[in-house]
This record gives structure tokens, C-alpha cells and sequence, in this order.
């Protein structure tokens, strides 16, 4: 028992750490805000120290209902990373925005829905899998909707919550429906029964879990709660929702795809190359009309979504690498993305959300429109920066699993793509300034600090980190084989 407690000791750190942040939240009220949201940083750093050790070694605690691998490891360092990025945002934009202040239990909430994206990702079993889900869909609920008196907060939550629990029933369905043709909900013996005889209710249970796994990651035809709930939850739960949940949601598709469903990857693959292609193409052009800059990194998110279901597509170990590589590159142009939204406020500091707003940010605001290029640029896999790497990697991945045709598909997509990012660009660049957005007096430095990493990691010197990241995704893809 000792061991097992070891090998989840990540989420003990951010389950006590929870807890006893709840507890000075309440005593302190208010004022304990900035304390709450620091210390919550400082128990995610934690959590991911203890990753080194048995929580990283391969083990499968409490009986197999989790497995404590290098994919599940890999999984939550960018989950703990974007969790944290997504409180340290919080406090600043709250402060400038009028109607509600920022309160303790706010980075609480973050540090709940960490626990349950680690517990989607390390999931050995359908239950696991199932808690640490809601766990997670839970805490997002209510932060989409922690500006109570913001009017789109709440819609973005109702809505949220209501296509939520649907698609939580769908998945649920699907599991009981898989337990109920193999026996078990545990990922081992599903592979058993799936590499059986052919089950017509198995494959049935296939079609509803993958449905359920689709509304998670935002992919088509489930994507219809995201443009809706991105634009309406504060900015930065926005990033939250399109950086974390999104690795948690990928990372428990891998998962139950290559694990509890490998033999069937036959029937699955076919669910998944719909999905991409969809969401490649849908995102695309549904993001060539928006004027909200936040419903257009929502409609970006759905077809990026596209892209790493490239490498699921492969079934292989080189794809489910790739698809690794994809959404790590993707986590940092997304942090980077929303980082630049959040400095589009007006003179009296309140948010500003129109892209017709960023005309001639070149020449009012030059290093806040050069980081955005960037991050456009590399969104759109324009070489040489480093987004275009984890594109070509997908591609090859499927290539080289032998679904040229499809990867060709999703090549023509990606230039369809390109056209709204720089879009974004032309408007920054070519436009007359609109002078909308200006500086206010409260820049956070910690923000502009952030946007700056990001651009660096994404600039051309970030091919420098491909070395080093090569092995960690290649042990992590592995562990899933």
C-alpha cells in the first residue's frame, strides 16, 4: 500500500495542497487571494517534482485502476505547467476587469481540475478514467462561469455544463456497454476482448466512448459547446480549457485507443481519420469569418485538434510520438496566443476582444504584434519556426503507416488554415492603427515575461529543444506499446 501511495504521490501534493488552500481560503477571505494563488503554484511545482520517482516508474497501483508510466508523466508535466501559467494570469486580469474580483477559490478550483486531468491521463481502468473526468469536468464548470455577474460567464457555463453532462452520459454508456461485452472495465482485459472474436456490442461501445472522448478534445462533430464557452469563460480559464484540459483530453484518447482498444484500432481508425479531416477543414473555414479574437483561437483549437488526430490515426508508436510533439508545441503557441489577448484592453484597462481592434498594432504596440506573428505563424506551421516540425511529424506518421491519402488531405488542409492566421497578421501589419488598443498603467511584467519565453521556444532556436524532447515523447509513446 506504502508503494502505491508513492506511485500517485503527485496527486496526494495537489490533493492535500487543495485541501488546505480551501481552508485558508475560507479563514482569510479576500485578502488571502494572492496568497492562495502563489502557494497553489508553488504545490503544482511540487506535484511535478514528485513525478521523479515511482509515480513515473511503470507501476500500476491499487490493483491497475492507474499506471504510473512515462506517458502519464509526460502528460502531466505540460498539465501542471499550463495550470500554473493559468493562475499566474488570473490575478491581473481580474484587477482590470470591472463587475468581479478575483477570489481564493479560484487557483483551488485549478488545482482540482489538475488532479483530475493527471488521474485521465494515468488511467488504468474505466472507472478511474470516468472519476478523474468529472473531477476535472466539474471544477471547469464553474470556472467558465466565475464571473457571476458577466452575463456571457454564465451562458459559457450552463453551457458547458449541459453539452457536459450530455456527453458524459454518451461516454458512460459506451463504458457500460463495453463492460458488459468483455467483463471487466480494466484496459487489459478489454484489449483481450477486443483481439477476440468479433463483438458487434463491443464495436457499438467503441462508437459511444470515442463519442465522449470526441466532446473532450473539441473534435468534430462534438466541438459545438467550444466557440461559445472560449469566448464567454474569463480569458484566463479560456487558456486553461485550451492548453491543459486539452493535453488531459488528448492524453486519455491515446490511452483508451492504443491501450484498452488497440486490437480494434481497425474499426476505431476509421471514427478517427473522420474526426480529423472534419475538424481540419470545419475549423478552417468556420474561423475565416469570426471578428472575436477568442472565437478564433476556439475554431483554431478545433483544427489543430485535426492535426494530432493524424498521428492516432497511425496507430503506431512513431504517430502516437508525434501526436506527443504536436500538442507540446501547441500548449506553448497557445499560452503564447492568449498571453497577447490578455494585453488587448482599451484605455480604461477593460478587455477588448475584436480583431478589427489590432489594426496597425504594429506601429502603436511593435513588440506585442511581433510576438503575435509568431505565434500566428507557427499556429499555421509556416517553417522555420517551430510549429511546423510536430505538423510535418503527423503527416510523416501516417505516411509511413500507409495512409498517404489521408495525410494528403490534411496537407491541402493546413494551407486552407494558413489563410485565417495570416489574416490576423495582415490586420496587425497592413491596416490603418485603429488605436484601440493602448497601455494601461498596470502591466503585468510576469505577463510580458511569459508572451517573451513563449516566443523564444517557438522562434527558430526552439529546433534546439527537439533533441532533448525526441527521447522524452519517443519513452512516453512506448509506454503505451
Amino acid at each position: 500500500m506504502s508503494n502505491d501511495l508513492l506511485m500517485v504521490l503527485p496527486e496526494l501534493v495537489l490533493t492535500a495542497g487543495a485541501l488546505v488552500l480551501m481552508l485558508v481560503a475560507a479563514w482569510g477571505g479576500q485578502a488571502s487571494t494572492r496568497l492562495v494563488s502563489w502557494a497553489s503554484v508553488a504545490v503544482l511545482i511540487g506535484a511535478g517534482i514528485a513525478l521523479f520517482g515511482p509515480a513515473s516508474s511503470g507501476g500500476l497501483p491499487f490493483g491497475g485502476l492507474l499506471r504510473t508510466d512515462a506517458f502519464a508523466a509526460y502528460a502531466k508535466v505540460l498539465i501542471y505547467a499550463a495550470t500554473a501559467v493559468s493562475i499566474i494570469i488570473a490575478p491581473s486580469f481580474f484587477a482590470r476587469t470591472s463587475g468581479d474580483d478575483l477570489r481564493p477559490e479560484y487557483p483551488v478550483l485549478m488545482l482540482l481540475a489538475a488532479i483530475g486531468s493527471g488521474v485521465m491521463v494515468s488511467a488504468g481502468d474505466m472507472l478511474a478514467l470516468y472519476v478523474g473526468l468529472e473531477l476535472q469536468s466539474l471544477a471547469s464548470y464553474v470556472l467558465a462561469s466565475f464571473m457571476r455577474r458577466d452575463a456571457r460567464s454564465a451562458e459559457a457555463g450552463l453551457k458547458y455544463f449541459v453539452l457536459g453532462a450530455l456527453a458524459s452520459g454518451i461516454l458512460l454508456y459506451g463504458i457500460s456497454l463495453v463492460y458488459g461485452f468483455s467483463g471487466s472495465t480494466g484496459f487489459d482485459t478489454i484489449a483481450a476482448a477486443f483481439g477476440g472474436a468479433k463483438s458487434t456490442g463491443l464495436v457499438v461501445g467503441l462508437v459511444f466512448v470515442f463519442a465522449g472522448i470526441a466532446f473532450k478534445i473539441a473534435a468534430v462533430p462534438f466541438h459545438m459547446w467550444t466557440p461559445d464557452v472560449y469566448e464567454g469563460a474569463p480569458t484566463p480559464v479560456t487558456t486553461f480549457f485550451a492548453s491543459a484540459s486539452k493535453v488531459a483530453a488528448i492524453g486519455m484518447g491515446l490511452r483508451v485507443a492504443l491501450e484498452a482498444m488497440g486490437p480494434a484500432a481497425f474499426d476505431w481508425r476509421q471514427i478517427v481519420i473522420f474526426a480529423s479531416l472534419a475538424s481540419i477543414y470545419f475549423g478552417a473555414i468556420a474561423a475565416i469569418g469570426q471578428t472575436n479574437i477568442k472565437r478564433l483561437l476556439a475554431y483554431s483549437s478545433i483544427n489543430n485538434i485535426g492535426f494530432a488526430l493524424m498521428g492516432l490515426a497511425a496507430a503506431t508508436e512513431e504517430g502516437t510520438g508525434a501526436v506527443l510533439s504536436y500538442i507540446t508545441v501547441y500548449v506553448v503557441m497557445t499560452l503564447g496566443s492568449f498571453l497577447v489577448v490578455l494585453q488587448m484592453r482599451g484605455s480604461d484597462g477593460q478587455p477588448i476582444e475584436s480583431i478589427a481592434s489590432l489594426s496597425g498594432l504594429s506601429r502603436t504596440r511593435p513588440g506585442l504584434a511581433a510576438a503575435m506573428a509568431m505565434f500566428m505563424f507557427s499556429l499555421a506551421g509556416i517553417p522555420p519556426l517551430l510549429g511546423f516540425y510536430p505538423k510535418l511529424a503527423v503527416f510523416w506518421a501516417a505516411a509511413d503507416a500507409g495512409l498517404i491519402a489521408f495525410a494528403t488531405v490534411g496537407a491541402v488542409g493546413s494551407v486552407v488554415g494558413a489563410f485565417y492566421y495570416l489574416k490576423i497578421v495582415k490586420t496587425m501589419y497592413f491596416d490603418a492603427p485603429a488605436n484601440e488598443i493602448v497601455g494601461d498603467g498596470n502591466r503585468s511584467m510576469v505577463e510580458y515575461a511569459l508572451i517573451a519565453v513563449a516566443a523564444l521556444i517557438i522562434s527558430p532556436l526552439g529546433y534546439l529543444l527537439i533533441q532533448p524532447l525526441a527521447p522524452a515523447t519517443t519513452a512516453a509513446a512506448r509506454a503505451l506499446f
